[in-house]
C-alpha cells in the first residue's frame, strides 16, 4: 500500500508542480520562481476586494446608470495583462518605503470606506493598492508604464451621489431640449416641460441613464480607451480628441433620446420601454464611436504625429 501511495504523490506530484509553474509562466511572461507570488497576490486581492466586487454587482452595477462598472473593471484588467511583458523585462528597482506608504493610504481608504458605505473610497483604494504593489515590487518605471490602466480604473468608481445630481440636472434639460427642438423642426407634435416630453398622446421622462454625467462620463472611458489603442504620440491630438469627446457624448445622447421618442411615437409606449430601450443604449455607443472616429480623422489632417 506504501509503495502505490508513493507512486502517485510522489514523482508525479513533484513532476506535475513544475508544469504547472512552466505554464503559468508562459501565461504571464513571469519567471516561474515569480508565478507563486503572484498567485498568492492574486489570492490577497480577492480576499479583500471579493467581497466589494460582490456588493457593487447587486448594488452600484445594477443600475442601468452604473452598468458600465464590470466592462471597465475587464478593460482595465486587459490593458495590465497586455502590459505583463514589458513589466517583466523592466530592471527591478523596488521602492519600498513609497509603496509601503502607499499601501497604507489605500488600505485606510479601504477600511474607512467600507465601514462607512462610502464606495468612492472603498472602490478608489484599489487604484491606489495597485500603485503601491508595482512601487514595492518592481519599482517607479513600472508605475509610469502601467499609468494607464490605473487611470482608466477610475471610470468604474461610483460617482458621488450629489455630484451626479447636481451635474445630471441641467444636463437631462440641455439634452431634451435639443432633442424636442430638432423633432418639432422635422414637423412631429412634440412639446416639452423640463425633462418630460410629450409627443402625440405619449409622455417621456428623459432619465438620468439617458443623457446624465454617468453616460457622459463612460463615454469618455470609451474615447479614451480608443487614444490609448491607437497609440497617439501627438500630445495635441490627444488632448484635442479628449476635449471633443464632451460634444460627442452629448450629441450621442440627443440621438438616443430621439430614437426612443420617434419608436413611441410610431409603435407604441410598450415598444419604447421594452427592448428598444436597451438597443437605443447600444445606438448610443454606437453613434459616440463613430464620431469619435470621424472627428479623429479631421484632427489626424491639422495636426501630425511626431
Amino acid at each position: 500500500m506504501s509503495t502505490r501511495f508513493e507512486a502517485k504523490t510522489g514523482p508525479a506530484a513533484r513532476d506535475g508542480a513544475p508544469a504547472l509553474a512552466v505554464k503559468l509562466a508562459e501565461l504571464t511572461a513571469l519567471p516561474q520562481d515569480a508565478v507563486l507570488g503572484v498567485a498568492v497576490l492574486v489570492f490577497g486581492w480577492l480576499a479583500m476586494y471579493g467581497p466589494t466586487y460582490w456588493g457593487l454587482a447587486h448594488t452600484v452595477w445594477a443600475t442601468d446608470e452604473q452598468g458600465h462598472g464590470p466592462i471597465i473593471l475587464a478593460l482595465s484588467a486587459w490593458l495590465l495583462y497586455r502590459k505583463r511583458e514589458a513589466l517583466a523585462a523592466l530592471a527591478v528597482r523596488p521602492q519600498r518605503m513609497l509603496g509601503i506608504g502607499l499601501f497604507a493610504l489605500a488600505w485606510v481608504c479601504y477600511v474607512f470606506g467600507r465601514a462607512q458605505f462610502i464606495w468612492i473610497l472603498e472602490v478608489g483604494s484599489q487604484i491606489l493598492m495597485l500603485g503601491a504593489l508595482l512601487l514595492y515590487f518592481r519599482g517607479a518605471a513600472a508605475l509610469r508604464m502601467a499609468w494607464f490602466p490605473l487611470f482608466f480604473m477610475i471610470f468604474m468608481v461610483p460617482l458621488p451621489g450629489d455630484l451626479v445630481a447636481a451635474v445630471t440636472a441641467p444636463l437631462k434639460s440641455a439634452v431634451s431640449a435639443v432633442a424636442s427642438s430638432v423633432l418639432y423642426d422635422l414637423g412631429y407634435p412634440i412639446g416639452r416641460s423640463g425633462v418630460i416630453i410629450t409627443v402625440g398622446q405619449y409622455q417621456l421622462l428623459v432619465a438620468d441613464a439617458c443623457a446624465g454625467l454617468n453616460s457622459m462620463f463612460t463615454l469618455e472611458a470609451l474615447g479614451l480607451l480608443y487614444m490609448n489603442l491607437m497609440s497617439y504620440q501627438s500630445v495635441a491630438r490627444n488632448v484635442a480628441l479628449a476635449i471633443m469627446i464632451i460634444p460627442i457624448s452629448f450629441v450621442a445622447n440627443v440621438t438616443r433620446v430621439m430614437i426612443l421618442v420617434l419608436v413611441t411615437y410610431y409603435f407604441g409606449d410598450e415598444a419604447g420601454q421594452g427592448f428598444v430601450h436597451g438597443f437605443a443604449g447600444m445606438v448610443l455607443f454606437l453613434v459616440a464611436l463613430v464620431l469619435i472616429l470621424s472627428v479623429d480623422k479631421v484632427i489626424g489632417r491639422f495636426v501630425r504625429e511626431p
